[in-house]
């Protein structure tokens, strides 16, 4: 959630306790009146064990039942914490992670899988998260990759068209 309460990004695995995307919204905006101004990083609502983090304008949240592993979760949270800080640069905002949320998806996908947590060691869902576009297909890559990749080129082209004719125009003067 971003400083204001609203939904940046969010993964229910739980459809029985969140149906639809009004109830999840509805419980969000609960959660954030609860814990926006307490200095706690544990708190039990609604039959639920969440642990949360913030930072800058960024409140991070990791739910589970009320006999989950409060362990487990907060290795959970930590994970997610530690990876998106580095994959940010230490550029902990909402803009950089609007940026980047490409990566920041992928490495939500690799701490957890259909809320079965899958790996709690930051350096590895970091490497497993940034992955070089070059590498991509050209199917895989969006618009915007696509894009940048041949005004890339273009201007690699251009560059060296213009080396070929400074030196076509010295190799003439002489």
């Amino acid at each position: 959630l971003d400083n204001d309460g609203n939904r940046l990004l969010a993964k229910y695995y739980d459809s029985s306790k969140f149906p639809n995307i009004k109830e999840q919204k509805k419980f969000e905006k609960f959660l954030f009146k609860k814990t926006v101004k307490a200095s706690n990083e544990i708190i039990m609502l609604d039959g639920l064990t969440i642990l949360y983090r913030s930072s800058v304008d960024l409140y991070f949240y990791v739910m589970g039942s009320s006999y989950e592993n409060e362990l487990m979760l907060l290795s959970a949270l930590d994970c997610l914490f530690s990876s998106l800080n580095t994959i940010l640069r230490k550029d902990f905002e909402k803009k950089a992670l609007l940026d980047h949320m490409d990566i920041v998806l992928l490495a939500l996908d690799e701490i957890c899988d259909n809320g079965i947590l899958m790996e709690s060691d930051p350096e590895v869902v970091v490497s497993r998260a940034q992955l070089r576009l070059d590498d991509l297909p050209l199917a895989e890559q969006t618009v915007a990759h696509v894009q940048a990749g041949l005004r890339a080129k273009m201007d690699a082209t251009t560059a060296l068209v213009q080396s070929a004719k400074e030196q076509l125009k010295w190799s003439l003067l002489k």
